[in-house]
């Protein structure tokens, strides 16, 4: 039989303690219902009383939403040992279950309350008393609790004592500051559960060392009977144990677990929570940053072709997400194949060659190619194929200065001879062509006339990387169009010039 696991989000209340975000009451109770009906977490902690009057709005159309469906057990508020003050606000939210935050390390207790341990326990044992009276669920923080297990055991035993007598559901073990190491947590969790078998213990990560998910899947290891966990690791400073990691680590490495976490609705929280907050994901944050699933190196996108070297037990279809293969100056042609099968296109190798050359070129100038710009690419380079080329645009000199008329210096090849000009215009194109036409007239040449100039990016590129000019021109009574590609408009009408050139 697996051991099965609670999972508590706290998102709501402590990842709302990450500096500079607050929720309104209508994004506290979207995020309610998506965490326990969609990702179906076990419990939710969604404030802590007394803090504002939008707080209260919001857990009450949390609770006045959960208990229609029978969920008002699971919606946990913070509360303080305040006499009473914090339940009568729970009364009037309609919640049911509090987390009492108290003082788990006897430097907390001296320097912070400068109370005896008997003084604590005599409040919160009060606090207990009103709270059963009045049909609550009791929980308990042991606030700094890491650091009294490593300063001041004998009062953290005395005070598990004190709550063995207690009417509690569950003690709440929090590494306040981020201070453990994967060992600590794993004998501290240890100790506990075999010296109080009988009472259920929930380990809370915080993340300052970046040890969070390793302390998480010790304390699991160590017999803890459930976890807090948050969306995205929010949290106050370097924030809490983050969901995505800690579930994939569990359902991979602790397979004696079980928890009801549905994975596949991972990616669609977290990106509603960064909606949210306006917290941006790390690209490379594992699981639901953007970058984690895409190969940019060629070899590894040739490794997935040959019977899947490069995947892991990480599939990306777990979380909702798909494989991605980057284009750039890293991707070799199993990139671009990979890319190409999505996209239903088909290449030789000798496209399939000249398109990665130019991916490669887009790529050392530091431009991100999306799979979206690959049509145009695949365009622009066989149409530049498709003729003969007798004319080069060698060089040019773009000037734009304010208070003086656009100029360009060109230097033109046609067929061997270079030619060169100078000329001014209304824009920088205009100035180019201003300038081409009086190396043509020494060529006793006419070029045609632009009759349409069209500037668009690929369609669903939401990258910077591209963007195409399509130009139409009229030659004794026929008309014909040609294209340039670049990151740069101008060099892009530029580029559609020079195929003109060439057709003509």
């Amino acid at each position: 039989m697996k051991r099965k696991l609670e999972i508590m989000d706290t998102t709501l209340r402590d990842g709302e303690q990450t500096s500079g975000v607050s929720f309104s009451a209508s994004e506290k109770l979207t995020l309610a219902k998506l965490l326990l009906e969609e990702l179906k977490v076990d419990r939710i902690e969604v404030a802590s009383a007394r803090v504002s009057d939008g707080e209260l709005e919001a857990v009450q159309q949390i609770t006045e939403w959960a208990k229609t469906k029978g969920y008002l057990e699971r919606v946990e508020v913070l509360t303080f040992v305040d006499g009473g003050v914090s339940l009568d606000w729970m009364a009037k939210s309609g919640a049911i279950s509090q987390n009492l935050l108290t003082k788990g390390s006897l430097n907390h207790l001296k320097h912070q309350l400068k109370k005896t341990p008997e003084q604590h326990f005599s409040e919160i044992a009060e606090i207990f008393k009103k709270a059963k009276e009045r049909g609550f669920i009791n929980n308990i923080y042991l606030e700094d609790w890491s650091n009294g297990m490593r300063n001041s055991k004998d009062y953290v035993f005395q005070f598990l004592d004190f709550l063995s007598s207690q009417p509690i559901k569950r003690i709440l073990l929090p590494d306040t500051l981020g201070i453990l190491t994967h060992t600590e947590t794993s004998a501290f969790i240890g100790e506990i559960v075999q010296r109080y078998p009988k009472l259920h213990f929930d380990f809370h990560g915080h993340n300052d060392y970046d040890l969070g998910v390793a302390n998480v899947m010790e304390a699991v290891k160590a017999g803890c009977h459930g976890l807090h966990l948050t969306v995205n690791g929010m949290g106050e400073r370097a924030g809490n144990a983050p969901m995505a990691s800690a579930v994939a680590v569990i359902n991979d490495f602790l397979p004696d677990i079980e928890i009801r976490v549905n994975e596949s609705s991972l990616f669609k929280v977290s990106k509603l929570v960064s909606a949210f907050t306006g917290f941006t994901i790390p690209a490379n944050k594992p699981i639901v940053g953007d970058n984690v699933f895409t190969q940019t190196a060629g070899i590894h996108a040739d490794g997935d072709s040959k019977k899947n070297l490069y995947f892991s037990d990480l599939m990306p279809e777990r979380f909702g997400r798909k494989r991605k293969y980057a284009l750039g100056k890293m991707s070799g042609k199993a990139n671009i194949q990979k890319n190409l099968q999505e996209l239903g296109l088909t290449l030789n190798d000798d496209e399939l060659r000249k398109v990665t050359a130019r991916i490669i070129e887009l790529g050392d100038k530091k431009e991100r190619v999306t799979k979206d710009d690959l049509p145009f690419i695949i365009s622009d380079v066989l149409d530049t194929v498709a003729h003969k080329q007798r004319v080069f645009v060698k060089s040019y000199v773009l000037t734009h200065a304010k208070g003086l008329m656009p100029s360009t210096t060109l230097s033109l090849e046609v067929d061997g001879k270079v030619y060169e000009a100078h000329a001014q215009g209304d824009g920088q194109y205009d100035a180019f062509m201003n300038a081409l036409k009086k190396v043509y007239v020494t060529k006793n040449k006419t070029l045609p006339k632009l009759t349409d100039y069209a500037v668009r990016i690929p369609p669903g590129s939401n990258s910077d990387a591209l963007c195409e000019t399509v130009i139409t021109w009229e030659m004794n009574g026929k008309e014909f169009t040609s294209r340039g590609l670049d990151s740069d408009q101008t060099v892009s009408a530029i580029k559609a010039t020079e195929k003109m050139l060439n057709i003509i």
